[in-house]
Formats: C-alpha cells, structure tokens, sequence
C-alpha cells in the first residue's frame, strides 16, 4: 500500500483516536499531522505483524505522551465534547454533553488498562481484535477488560448521582 493511500485510508482513524484521549481538535490535528510524518519516515521498519491502524494509532499515542512531557502539561481527558457514538449503554450517553463530561470525568479516575482499552474502543473506534494487538494480549482480554471499564464508569456514575 502507497503511504498516500495509508493516510487517506487511516487519518480519520487517528484524528479521532487523538481527539478522543484530549478533547483537544487542535492539539489533534498537530499530533495526527506529526504522526503521519514519523510514520512516513519509519514506513520501511514496518514489519506488517500488526494492523496499519494499530501501528498508527500506537504512534500517535506516544507522540501524545512526548508532546505532553515536552510541554510539562497533563492530557485533559476531562474536556467536554460531541461524541457520536450510537452503541448501547454508558457509549449512547456520550451523545449528550452534560453525560459525556460525567463520563470523562469518570473514566479520568479509571487505572490503566481500564482507561486506554475504553478509550481505544470508543474515541480510537478500534475493534477488540486491534486493542488486543497494541497491547500483546487476546482479543478476550480486550473485551473482558473494555466491559470491567465500562462497569467501573457505570457504579463510578451511579455513585456521584
């Protein structure tokens, strides 16, 4: 595949993924445009043993994490924002402002891999399968730990009401 084709194909992908761990559009923006040029330079290291997604979005994520410690700011993960998801559950509330911010709000108390496995999920739109990759683990783990962080926002929700 043309990297042209790959960043047609998947920056929308990463866009997302970014601006769904910041709620931030242009620190998004600057982070998929720096992601895509880190990736256009180590295009020829990519072994192909995982998903083009997973690769990018593993990318972004530390680039994200540099720009943070780069800048000594911490990532808001707690900004409002539009989420158009239409799943069920704690995933359908994000459409609506006030909830999304709870939401966050919660899912900023969550641990590790709790946070980033929901985030990846919801804001990244990547399916089991691909989670499992970024992390070594199987796509049962993914969804196992997807669902626990679902249920810790949910009594986290339920206990602040």
């Amino acid at each position: 595949m043309e990297f042209e084709e790959i960043y047609r194909t998947y920056f929308q992908d990463v866009f997302k993924y970014i601006r769904g761990l910041t709620a931030d559009e242009h620190l998004a923006e600057e982070i998929t445009s720096e992601t895509f040029f880190k990736a256009f330079k180590a295009i020829d290291n990519f072994k192909g043993d995982c998903d083009v997604r997973v690769w990018l979005c593993q990318i972004a994520k530390n680039t994200l994490f540099t720009h943070a410690n780069k800048n000594k700011r911490v990532i808001n993960i707690e900004d409002e924002s539009v989420i158009e998801q239409t799943q069920e559950g704690i995933e359908h509330m994000l459409v609506n402002k006030e909830a999304a911010f709870e939401i966050h709000q919660s899912l900023h108390k969550l641990k590790e891999p709790y946070k980033e496995v929901f985030s990846l999920r919801i804001f990244g739109e990547l399916s089991f399968k691909q989670i499992a990759l970024l992390f070594g683990k199987s796509e049962h783990w993914a969804c196992v730990t997807f669902h626990r962080a679902k249920e810790m926002i949910r009594r986290e929700m339920e206990h602040e009401n």
